[in-house]
């Protein structure tokens, strides 16, 4: 395995770093480029990234290889990673922290909780309540916490990577609609195909050591460089006008209850942009849109009956792709 050195990629372009990031994490993740690109995205988007599929598929190995990718395993200190496991008996402050007497001065001080860090890993979001799930919606949403009448900013750089497993499991309590929101996208891992699954149960044991000892890629200058690039991608107004028509053609399609906002536009774009700069462009392209658009939109809307689910967000995607495909863009 490759030892990577976070200090010399300062030098290094976009088109170099990406790639660096995503064959180290690929020294773990077997099969799953696609879903290792769109984690990425979220990432230098400045959003964050839910994870649903079947125990065992890999979501947590995921999260845990690209939040070691980018802080280590504590050693170098810029980029702190927390990993919280959501059980029914935890409670608010076990994520925010709380007040604890300090006999010394004969006063309360703040013990800060996990949710202070740059990475997150939510593991199992949905297997804790309601009440300690919207305890997560602020700092997602806005970037602060408050505990009692003090507010406190967190990090430049603060991204959630939350796993869950299908909510018709028992033991389990559906996000809302608001909490869902948050995610700029929601990825469904899936299981690998036969040949890769062959190589995984031979090579097992090297995969695990791999994982053992990520050393850190990027560093968190690198990681805010990567950002503000992915900001200045180039989108065409005709991009941003299939944005807009995808956006409004879920809230008039008759199948859909509920459509998405305008705030999932503006999500939709940012992700647009970071995806293209993770596929080396400087542009977003149609395939783009393609690409990510159910990811980044099938979360936040609400169907009317499960067969709806299958066939109304593609009746409007489709749509609006035969539309550029006729303007010949790129």
């Amino acid at each position: 395995m490759e030892d990577y050195s976070a200090g010399q990629a300062g030098t290094e372009t976009a088109q170099e770093r990406i790639p660096k990031l995503i064959a180290h994490m690929e020294n773990v993740i077997r099969g799953k480029r696609l879903q290792i690109e769109m984690v990425i995205t979220c990432l230098l988007a400045k959003g964050h990234v839910l994870m649903e599929d079947n125990p065992g598929t890999g979501k947590t190995v995921l999260a845990r290889t690209l939040a070691h990718s980018v802080s280590g395993h504590g050693e170098d200190g810029n980029i702190i990673f927390k990993r919280i496991q959501f059980t029914p008996d935890l409670l608010p402050m076990d994520l925010i922290g709380s007040h604890l007497f300090d006999e010394r001065n004969a006063d309360f001080v703040f013990k800060k909780g996990p949710l202070f860090c740059n990475v997150l890993l939510a593991d199992e979001i949905n297997r804790a309540s309601p009440k300690v799930q919207s305890a997560l919606l602020e700092c997602m949403a806005e970037g602060q916490i408050t505990v009692g009448d003090t507010t406190t900013k967190l990090e430049d750089l603060f991204f959630t990577i939350a796993t869950q497993n299908p909510i018709e499991m028992e033991g389990t309590y559906p996000l809302p609609a608001a909490q869902l929101d948050r995610f700029f996208m929601k990825i469904y891992f899936g299981y690998v195909d036969a040949a890769t699954e062959v190589d995984i149960y031979r090579n097992y044991d090297r995969i695990q050591d791999n994982l053992e000892h990520l050393k850190q890629v990027l560093s968190l200058q690198d990681v805010l460089a990567l950002r503000q690039e992915a900001e200045a991608v180039f989108v065409h107004d005709e991009i941003v006008q299939a944005v807009a028509n995808i956006v409004r053609g879920t809230r008039e399609h008759q199948e859909i209850t509920l459509g998405a906002s305008t705030r999932a536009g503006i999500a939709f774009l940012r992700c647009l942009k970071a995806f293209a700069l993770v596929k080396g462009r400087s542009f977003v392209i149609e395939d783009d849109v393609q690409a990510i658009a159910r990811s980044v939109l099938d979360h936040r809307l609400i169907y009317r009956n499960r067969e709806a689910k299958l066939k109304a967000f593609d009746q409007i995607l489709q749509k609006e792709m035969d539309r550029l495909s006729k303007l010949k863009l790129y």
